[in-house]
């Protein structure tokens, strides 16, 4: 069988990658393992949303029925969202198990860049990247993220990469795989709920035709995927000192559990939402909308430059 046998496209999806029309690819790890129900549901039609409101075609994207899905909506998207962390986890190890087994899953970032580039979607909108995590040098827990954005020519466009993890060690391998790491608007890689990290970005660029440009000289010369960090809104950003505090305290109880590998993100993530007492995930969802909103503007950029 072709690989494009185990794709599913929407007829909406497929009618706009035909027509040339923008797209933005939306993971769906942030739905299952992500977010609680129903704010995750909510948070998924909004995104939705953003990207139609601002002149593209969403295609949120999972496994189900057999099928890499792409375009997944209405009571689709909606048994998605109640399955939740009851869904399997994708990474790019996991995707051949899944379909022989008709499991249902939430597709990570690398998973999601994967199914993209078979889809022929070159725009994709996240939160924040999976990378290198803390103590890393004793466990070796680096997120497949990293190696999928070296190889597949897609563009995310997210908020940096998640506080929780090393982010000097994160922009290291991401150097080393030849990774671009862009600024939309900023200097500063972005640490996902913080708007700076210490660390900066590659280049930066403050337009999305700016992007769209590097982006065609990008796929003209065949390399891989391009990171795009765009900042939470500033009236949704949390200072990164009084955030660390909770981190701190997440790690420790990830730690004394035991909770390792794939678990370790959705724990922290689920942590971090009760020692805040529900901040962290009002401004998770803020961030994704902004998210976006830039995907798909660039989107929208990169289509007219191609008509």
């Amino acid at each position: 069988m072709s690989v494009q046998s185990y794709l599913s496209l929407s007829p909406e999806v497929a009618g706009a990658l035909s027509a040339g029309k923008p797209v933005v690819a939306l993971e769906s790890t942030i739905i299952t393992h992500g977010m609680p129900y129903p704010q995750n549901l909510s948070m998924a039609r909004e995104v939705e949303d953003v990207v139609r409101a601002n002149g593209a075609v969403p295609a949120t994207i999972a496994i189900m029925d057999g099928k890499l899905k792409v375009g997944v909506s209405g009571e689709d998207l909606e048994v998605l969202a109640r399955e939740g962390h009851k869904a399997a986890k994708a990474s790019r190890r996991d995707m051949a198990s899944l379909l022989a087994n008709g499991v249902m899953a939430g597709t990570t970032v690398a998973t999601t860049m994967q199914i993209s580039a078979l889809a022929g979607i070159k725009i994709f909108a996240t939160g924040g990247i999976g990378g290198v995590h803390r103590g890393a040098e004793a466990s070796f827990d680096i997120s497949a993220d990293l190696e999928e954005l070296g190889r597949t020519p897609v563009a995310v466009i997210c908020a940096g990469a998640k506080s929780i993890l090393d982010i000097a060690k994160t922009l290291e391998v991401l150097e080393t795989n030849g990774v671009p790491v862009l600024g939309f608007g900023t200097d500063d890689f972005p640490a996902f709920w913080a708007r700076e990290s210490g660390h900066k970005v590659d280049q930066r660029f403050d337009d999305a035709a700016g992007i769209a440009r590097m982006l065609t000289i990008q796929s003209d010369l065949g390399m891989g995927g391009v990171l795009i960090a765009n900042p939470i809104p500033e009236e949704d950003a949390w200072e990164a000192s009084a955030i660390e505090g909770f981190i701190t305290q997440a790690l420790a109880d990830a730690d004394a559990q035991g909770i390792k590998g794939k678990a370790a993100t959705p724990f922290l993530l689920q942590r971090m939402f009760e020692l805040t007492g529900g901040k962290s995930l009002e401004s998770n969802i803020a961030l994704v909308k902004n998210n976006a909103k830039v995907a798909a503007d660039i989107a929208v950029a990169l289509a007219g430059k191609r008509a």
